[in-house]
């Protein structure tokens, strides 16, 4: 059955709303490059122009940038926090691939689109921004690419010379995935159109009360989640210049790509153009196991590279003319550096073509030039274009020129080896003025430091913005999970388990990040008796045994919290409940876990914890870290909450990130410098936070910072 709708007579001509005509400014102008020098502030990281996802441990995502058919263009959607709005300011951009063009936006606007994850069957809303990837059109004329407005997030399509855009689909629900038809010129999608009909289902079960069960999760409301079995995909095929819809074949729904795998764990596969591919497979039946290149001819005739390169720590492959392949690489200490390979099969050798200080991401080939987003410790990302022969890097894109004019502290590579034998790294920031031989405070920013150094995962404690106050920061990479420590186990789950007996994990990651500590103490730089810690998600589960096992910090901040007996087995919902008792083998409520969680729990260990505690949360979330703070308030220890509200798992809204970044810098120069700030706004901050050191005189003193 076809669902036909006439697009409006004015659709390709739309004209920006009001509300984005503040979003002008979304390509870099030349005056930013020429800017004064000066130090950075929490605005500078707030309303950073962003391409793609910006985590750069999601290694295996698709690519952000999409090559026009004649190879010329590249589009690509940048993204910028505004604090004006308290939302963002999106553009679909266009820049040249070859050639001097300037960078073109061909339309503007859009809300964010975060990411929906599925956890234990259902839907939820993480609260990261999603990857949008646009696509053109066969002929070059169109880009399409996903667009949220009121809440709903549709396919677009845009002319490629920036003559207009529009919207292609009308969907009641969001469209999810797309593709263009094999015809060139009808557009395909999948959506969950049940979900309408599921909501409305809930909205009937509340006249009589919900039933609490697996769908529900307590922590962000008593509504019941969405399951994601009773709402599956149905794909769809419109016609973009009629404007008609209909459900596609089973011949059309093929030509769909299925969502990738995503993660920092996934397998490549790379098809040549003459029929040879080439893969990266699991050397046994462990999840974790090494991967290692394997290719095949047009035959099916196997072979692997026996190359040590082509073992552990690939990222992608790409065939090029000559029958060669390409793959990108981490490798080095702990896997901290990247480096692209080229291997000819059938040759025993392989050739390194560059070894990259930079982080590579979202790399993509077409015309012999490897396209990647880049950026390192201290420049945010940027588009090179890689040439294979050479190595050599050539910029096309940067997207934050002004940056470069922001006064930063030296950033040191470190590596270390904790008493486990596990190698890790970790970056360490000196505030702008340092003074050599000065003994600064040091705070950790955990639990990935790959990349642009912004605010560690969920980038929820800006890195730069505390050394420029003064502290230094030890942004620590939690080391991976390898295989061989846990030998002959085949599943996830099983691995989980191995991980969580006798909390064997959180005393190995505490091992080596009291390590970093202990090799940034000996460069002379940190202040022993001076070092706080922050963390999100793991991040924070590394605070919360940190606080307990460990007597080595003076403040923490956490951006999520807790596991203690009630709040993992009974706030988070039965489902939850019933995941930890199988696979992390977790008490149940009924029982008495104390022995098992007394590592562990907050809750059970307030009478001995010290150390001042701010928590910053969701609303989605903050019921979790109730057993922990009231315990904790109960002994009178110096903890403060934060709720922000419409929040996740990570914050989202410019403006709740900078009042947050505001506090970890406020909390850390209170506990840690004896500082306060005199802005009058924040009077009864001060008056709290002293209220909480004075009813702790066993505290040590702080000496004020000069």
């Amino acid at each position: 059955m076809v669902s036909r709708y006439k697009l409006l007579a004015g659709m390709l001509l739309v004209t920006t709303p009001p509300a984005w005509a503040d979003c002008a400014d979304m390509l870099p102008n030349a005056a930013e490059a020429r800017a004064p020098q000066r130090l950075l502030e929490a605005s500078d990281l707030i309303e950073l122009r962003d391409i793609g996802m910006p985590d750069p441990s999601y290694f295996f995502l698709p690519s952000p940038l999409a090559v026009s058919p004649d190879g010329r263009s590249i589009a690509l959607v940048l993204s910028r926090g505004d604090l004006a709005t308290n939302g963002y300011c999106r553009a679909l951009v266009v820049i040249a691939a070859r050639g001097a063009a300037a960078p073109r936006v061909v339309d503007r606007g859009g809300e964010m689109i975060t990411a929906i994850d599925v956890k234990r069957g259902l839907f939820v809303n993480t609260g990261f921004p999603d990857l949008v990837v646009p696509a053109w059109s066969p002929d070059g004329r169109w880009i399409a690419y996903l667009k949220r407005i009121d809440g709903v997030t549709q396919l677009w399509r845009a002319r490629a010379d920036g003559g207009g855009s529009a919207a292609v689909t009308r969907s009641a629900v969001d469209v999810e995935r797309w593709a263009w038809a094999p015809n060139g010129r009808d557009l395909l999608y999948a959506s969950r159109p049940g979900i309408a009909e599921a909501r409305r289902a809930l909205d009937r079960e509340a006249m009589s009360g919900y039933l609490y069960d697996a769908r529900v999760r307590p922590n962000p409301g008593p509504r019941p989640q969405l399951r994601e079995a009773d709402v599956p995909q149905i794909v769809f095929l419109v016609d973009p210049e009629r404007g008609e819809t209909r459900a596609a074949t089973a011949g059309e729904a093929a030509a769909l790509p299925p969502d990738p795998p995503g993660g920092s764990q996934a397998e490549a596969v790379a098809m040549s153009r003459d029929g040879q591919r080439a893969w990266t497979e699991r050397e046994d039946a462990g999840p974790l196991s090494p991967l290692r290149i394997w290719v095949a001819d047009r035959t099916g005739r196997k072979q692997p590279c026996a190359a040590v390169a082509c073992r552990d720590g690939i990222v992608n492959l790409w065939w090029q003319a000559d029958g060669s392949l390409l793959f990108l690489r981490r490798e080095g200490w702990a896997k901290g550096r990247m480096a692209l390979y080229r291997w000819r099969p059938g040759s025993h050798t392989v050739r390194r073509l560059l070894a990259s200080p930079a982080w590579l991401t979202g790399c993509t080939w077409r015309d012999a030039q490897l396209y990647c987003v880049a950026e390192d410790s201290v420049t945010p990302r940027r588009v090179v274009a890689i040439d294979p022969a050479s190595g050599r890097q050539s910029l096309l894109f940067d997207p934050n020129p002004g940056f470069a004019r922001l006064r930063l502290g030296k950033v040191q590579r470190l590596t270390w080896q904790s008493e486990p034998g596990m190698p890790a790294w970790g970056d360490l920031v000196l505030p702008p003025d340092a003074v050599p031989g000065e003994k600064l405070p040091l705070v950790i920013v955990q639990y990935h430091s790959d990349g642009f150094l912004r605010g560690g995962t969920g980038d929820a404690h800006p890195i730069f913005l505390l050394a420029a106050h003064g502290f230094a920061v030890l942004s620590f990479e939690r080391p991976a999970v390898e295989s061989t420590a846990y030998p002959g186990l085949k599943t996830i789950d099983a691995i989980i388990a191995a991980m969580t007996k006798d909390w064997g994990e959180r005393r190995s990651v505490l091992a080596s990040l009291l390590a970093g500590v202990d090799r940034t103490i000996a460069l002379g730089v940190a202040d022993p008796a001076r070092i706080g810690i922050t963390g999100l998600s793991d991040g924070a589960s590394t605070v919360n045994y940190a606080l307990i096992n460990s007597d080595r910090f003076a403040a923490a901040v956490v951006s999520t919290c807790c596991e203690d007996p009630k709040t993992v087995m009974t706030y988070g919902g039965t489902a939850w409940a019933d995941w930890n008792r199988a696979v992390r083998r977790y008490p149940l409520a009924s029982e008495d876990g104390t022995a098992f969680w007394k590592p562990m729990a907050l809750s059970l260990n307030a009478d001995r914890i010290e150390t001042p505690l701010l928590m910053q949360l969701a609303d989605s979330e903050y019921l979790l870290a109730l057993e922990a703070f009231t315990a904790l308030r109960e002994k009178r220890k110096p903890v403060e909450m934060h709720v922000a509200p419409g929040e996740y798992h990570t914050r989202t809204q410019p403006l709740h990130r900078l009042a947050e970044y505001q506090r970890d810098v406020d909390w850390f120069g209170f506990w840690l410098q004896g500082r306060e700030d005199p802005d009058p706004a924040k009077h009864a901050q001060y008056t709290r936070w002293r209220a909480l050191r004075d009813a702790r005189p066993n505290l040590p003193a702080v000496p004020a910072r000069r």
